[in-house]
């Protein structure tokens, strides 16, 4: 069975902890995902004062969201750190 090779992971989003099922080798690019979220959300409790966290969730699954539709779905936050750090040694040793 699929579910078989998966493994539990306690995740912290928006101040609340979440218990999910990942791959195993899919648990650092989940984490690293959640983190960008978690830190998206921070952002907007800084800027937009009175709301409260679910308000916060969805205007960061929109941000998300908005920004795969406009980006042709090439828009992949998880990899964007990792395309500008190449870019950034490629530039280095031209």
């Amino acid at each position: 069975m699929e579910n078989d090779n998966l493994i539990s992971a306690n995740v912290w989003l928006a101040g609340r902890s979440y218990r999910i099922r990942i791959k195993p080798e899919e648990e650092e690019a989940v984490r690293k995902a959640i983190k960008l979220a978690d830190d998206k959300i921070t952002d907007l409790r800084n800027h937009y004062a009175g709301k409260d966290d679910q308000d916060f969730v969805a205007m960061c699954l929109l941000t998300y969201a908005a920004d795969g539709a406009t980006e042709g779905n090439t828009f992949n936050p998880l990899l964007d750190s990792d395309i500008k750090s190449m870019i950034t040694k490629i530039d280095n040793i031209t």
